[in-house]
């Protein structure tokens, strides 16, 4: 697990990457749990910048769970003893995990019309951050590939619809065969597969429960 490793400038880059991705699913937390936009955003900032500057990210015990479990965990223990602390931060300061509050204000704002409890909203951003991260990825492999318009048409299948009935209309713009493209959205679905895989492993104490997690990630964006 990342939280392991040695205290290098590379590991710290790389924790405060992992810390970005769930800087949004934290963010959403506190503002399901009635902080207003502007407290939540400078509570979860200052509990990032705490976390990062003090390696508070050496307290994981891997047999304690995962990333997500600890992180949420100390969230909350930090909401109750520092909200006070995190108040006295001057908003628009130096940040050490940088994110777009616009952004996290935004999505707050698309699922506030569902009841989901403050839990239930940290862990379907995380998933969601989790997946997009992994649908970026694939999109710069196919780019990369010159599969760019491919991809963009193909786009929709991938984790959305799972019919092959709007293969037709797609395999008459990419002059393809209908079993042609269901190869490739095959292929595409797999690969966001192992690409999620990769963005999960980081966060758990050991490969073993990588595909319970993957397994847990989908069933999170299926409820």
């Amino acid at each position: 697990m990342l939280a392991a490793a040695r205290e290098t400038p590379a590991a710290h880059e790389a924790m405060a990457t992992l810390c970005g991705l769930y800087w949004t699913p934290l963010y959403a937390y506190a503002r399901r749990a009635g902080y207003r936009f502007d407290q939540a955003e400078d509570l979860t900032q200052a509990f990032f910048a705490r976390f990062l500057e003090k390696g508070d990210v050496q307290a994981a015990d891997p047999r304690r769970g995962r990333f997500r479990s600890f992180l949420l965990a100390s969230f909350k223990h930090f909401l109750l003893n520092e909200h006070d602390r995190a108040h006295t931060l001057k908003r628009g300061g130096h940040r050490l995990v940088t994110v777009d509050c616009e952004a996290a204000e935004a999505r707050y704002a698309a699922a506030s019309a569902h009841a989901w409890t403050p839990e239930a909203l940290f862990e379907r951003e995380w998933a969601l951050g989790i997946l997009e991260r992994g649908m970026a990825l694939l999109r710069a492999e196919c780019i990369q590939a010159g599969k760019a318009t491919t991809f963009a048409h193909l786009e929709g299948f991938i984790v959305g619809d799972k019919s092959a009935g709007g293969y037709a209309r797609v395999a008459r713009v990419l002059n393809l065969s209908d079993g042609a493209i269901k190869v490739t959205v095959h292929r595409l679905r797999r690969r966001l597969r192992e690409l999620v895989k990769l963005e999960v492993a980081p966060t758990v104490s050991d490969d073993a429960e990588i595909e319970a997690e993957i397994q847990y990630l989908f069933a999170v964006l299926a409820r």
